[in-house]
């Protein structure tokens, strides 16, 4: 067992937490229009739906791995291009980090859970992301792969939900911070295309 994947698997899932992204800005103007528990609500129906796609995910490439070891290199060469792709996408975004609560509706927390988890399990995106993530960090010789794809998709949802958690605790001082700070954009940015990039050439260097 490679502990050492373990750990680069949670620093890389912290990593990707942090940058502002559709999921955490979403759980950031909830808490702020709402309140801070109507935030945890949509973290919880989000991570919610991480547990389905780690379902999907774990019985599906388990099997292409037991299969074939050139398939389980296909999709791990593509899920590095689809990283760097990412990559070359925020590189062509804009930097600001747009914060507006006008349009938010007010919701009740059962409401967020629900449409947390909806948009998260029908997101095709996600689905794409834990496929070009997860096969690199496969940790173990001897432990089963689905056990493993569980094992990282559960690090994946407690990191995630602290990460979250904490946005939706800090939202109001996140909120004021980031509208304060205009360059603070630019940095993230970058961090995250740094990020992108140094999982995409793990994933390419990591063995099965």
């Amino acid at each position: 067992m490679s502990y050492d994947t373990l750990y680069a698997f949670v620093l890389a899932t912290s990593a990707l937490a942090v940058f502002p992204g559709p999921d955490n800005i979403y759980v950031l103007m909830q808490s702020l229009v709402n309140g801070v528990k109507y935030g945890l609500a949509t973290t919880a129906g989000l991570m919610a739906g991480c547990l389905v796609h780690t379902t999907l995910l774990a019985f599906g490439v388990s099997a292409i791995i037991k299969q074939s070891d050139a398939l389980f290199l296909g999709i791990k060469l593509l899920g590095a291009a689809y990283l760097l792709y990412l990559a070359f996408q925020v590189y062509k975004s804009s930097s600001s980090v747009a914060l507006s609560d006008e349009n938010v509706p007010k919701k009740e927390g059962w409401e967020l859970f629900r449409q947390g988890f909806i948009m998260n399990v029908l997101n095709p995106k996600v689905a794409i992301f834990f496929l070009a993530f997860f096969p690199g960090f496969l940790f173990s010789q001897t432990l089963d792969t689905v056990v493993q794809f569980y094992i990282l998709g559960g690090v994946f949802v407690i990191v995630s939900s602290v990460v979250f958690g904490a946005i939706a605790l800090l939202s109001g001082s996140i909120s004021k911070y980031l509208n304060n700070n205009s360059k603070i954009g630019f940095y993230l940015k970058w961090l995250q295309i740094l990020v992108f990039v140094g999982i995409a050439l793990y994933l390419l260097i990591s063995d099965k």
